[in-house]
């Protein structure tokens, strides 16, 4: 969604709606304000964390992610490390991070101060790194509750036969079962968490 979507009025009628699931995708692109102007996106950061903290009020166990792009043309040090705190402070479930890349016929394939290779890498791994964190976190905090899962998938790990699915807001649970559970919705306890992933029973 573009974050100029999310109003109260917007957010308000989404919420009377049942059949929709409190995971949400917002298009960031970067956290901080002068990269956003080159970028040509119509959001500040302000109104961007306004429209995240109307979604947690509104509903208490959303899950946001988002994308972002590092090395813009013209991204300082200091503008990297300005997205980073401020993403820091928002907290989203996952990002995925994206290494800007010239694409010709755009007009950010001639700006100037276009952004080595290596820094790229670096700060693409920071932002990595603090989406594994988050997620982690996050996911923890799920110990011992009891969730809905659309199970849709069958896995096998170490000659176990298991189910994965969905939570509503988006976490990849894992079931221990023998049973077909492929499109069926089930209400099970987290018990631990694998890496990025939710183990039920």
């Amino acid at each position: 969604m573009e974050p100029t979507l999310i109003t109260e009025e917007f957010v308000e009628r989404l919420s009377k709606l049942d059949k929709i699931c409190d995971q949400f995708h917002l298009s960031l692109q970067s956290a901080c304000n002068d990269t956003l102007k080159r970028m040509n996106r119509r959001y500040t950061i302000e109104e961007f964390k306004n429209g995240v903290n109307l979604l947690r009020r509104t509903y208490p166990n959303v899950s946001l992610t988002t994308d972002v792009i590092v090395g813009f043309p013209g991204e300082t040090e200091e503008e990297f490390n300005i997205t980073y705190e401020n993403l820091k402070e928002i907290k989203f479930y996952k990002m995925h991070v994206f290494k800007y890349s010239q694409r010709k016929g755009t007009k950010a394939a001639v700006m100037p101060n276009q952004i080595d290779g290596n820094v790229k890498e670096e700060r693409s791994r920071k932002l990595i790194e603090l989406s594994n964190k988050n997620e982690e976190e996050y996911n923890k905090e799920y110990i011992g509750k009891e969730v809905e899962v659309l199970f849709e998938e069958p896995h096998i790990e170490n000659e176990k036969k298991y189910m994965k699915g969905h939570t509503t807001n988006y976490m990849v649970v894992k079931l221990e079962t023998n049973d077909n559970l492929d499109n069926v919705i089930k209400k099970v306890k987290i018990v631990d968490v694998d890496k990025l992933e939710l183990i039920a029973k």
